[in-house]
């Protein structure tokens, strides 16, 4: 599978090569390689109309797999396809999910506890109070924050979500080795270390129009529901909603004030039915996850709770230790090592720090929630 990855991201590189035709060629093709591999004709016959398939035979000649992936790992970061374990569990449910993320920090099982926050971009007073205040809150109970990195509410989302000691993730319109916009590079970085920048899109893809919509869906879909937070009736993070909506998740909204033109759209989702969320705690008892952020200030009791955690644990030290590795060296069979990897995870006891490696959780840092 990790041989084939790089031919998923090659694909990535061709137009127009979107969730249908990536499950066209699999569906078809034993593997990618077999589909990057293949004639015209064979294109053709895997579903393929004439200028798709035409489009990936002009652009191939020009597209080396190999060099994608070392521009990639050279820029500090890595690919996922929708098989790997590291994907989003929730992003891979929706319609069209991505075929392949490009990942710059770490995804970890705990992500999947997340939430979109998304608003204007010209946040008044009260709506950066707003969103600094509950996405401290959010993080500091184990809630993941998701946003874009835009301007206003996305960036103090993810600035919050740092300064609480907690996870965030930025879903980006453009390469994830290209920082829009560019005054947010220094952000970008606490980010890498807080959680990670996401992207749909190959390196060096620049800031377009279109594709900040389209990564909207990525932001609703990978999270458990999403927050509005100061929106006009013609905001982009109505889109945002529209997805979330379309994909079956909560939607939450911050009242504003009614004479304010930038609450217009929050005010109005609320009267069509979104829950108005006045404390952190709206979300958490509408989620579920009252229990989870419980069991954040218990973390430092964690302990293996049978054998096979037991045996695994006494591999992980403090230096990143990956998976294979720890599957080789407890003996258990991958698919174990994995299940076993991600509760551990959930309980404090070992952090997944990029590239599927894994390394021991102090009981230090479990006791003050680090």
């Amino acid at each position: 599978m990790a041989q084939d990855l790089k031919y998923w991201v090659a694909f990535n590189h061709v137009p127009n090569l979107g969730a249908v035709r990536y499950r066209a060629l699999e569906s078809h093709f034993p593997d990618l390689e077999h589909a990057w591999r293949a004639p015209f004709g064979e294109l053709r016959a895997a579903g393929l109309d004439e200028s798709v398939a035409r489009t990936i035979v002009t652009h191939r000649d020009s597209i080396s797999p190999d060099g994608v992936m070392e521009k990639l790992e050279k820029c500090g970061g890595y690919a996922l396809n929708w098989h790997d374990p590291q994907y989003p569990a929730k992003l891979a449910e929706i319609y069209d999910p991505s075929p392949v993320l490009y990942v710059r920090g770490s995804l970890e099982a705990s992500d999947e506890r997340s939430l979109a926050v998304v608003g204007t971009r010209k946040a008044t007073a009260y709506g950066k109070e707003a969103a600094s205040i509950l996405c401290r809150d959010l993080a500091s109970h184990g809630v993941a924050v998701v946003s874009g990195l835009a301007r206003g509410i996305d960036s103090i989302a993810h600035r919050a979500a740092i300064d609480a000691s907690g996870r965030t993730i930025a879903v980006l319109g453009t390469g994830v080795d290209t920082i829009y916009p560019p005054e947010h590079s220094m952000l970008a970085k606490d980010i890498i270390e807080h959680g990670a920048l996401v992207s749909e899109y190959p390196l060096g893809t620049s800031p377009k129009a279109q594709h900040f919509p389209q990564r909207n869906r990525i932001i609703s879909g990978m999270t458990l529901g999403t927050l509005v937070i100061e929106a006009g009736d013609r905001s982009g993070a109505l889109i945002t909603v529209s997805h979330a909506l379309e994909q079956g998740r909560d939607v939450f909204c911050v009242p504003g004030n009614i004479f304010s033109p930038t609450s217009r759209g929050t005010n109005a989702l609320i009267q069509e039915g979104a829950k108005a969320v006045v404390s952190y705690t709206d979300i958490l008892e509408e989620l579920n996850l009252n229990a989870v952020a419980f069991q954040m200030e218990m973390r430092g009791l964690a302990q293996p709770d049978n054998e096979d955690e037991a045996r695994i644990l006494g591999h992980v030290t403090h230096e990143p230790l990956h998976i294979d590795e720890l599957g080789r060296l407890s003996d258990l069979p991958i698919h174990m090592v994995t299940s076993v990897l991600a509760m551990m995870e959930l309980k404090g006891l070992v952090k997944q720090v990029g590239g599927m490696h894994y390394t021991r959780v102090s009981e230090a840092a479990r006791q003050y929630g680090n």
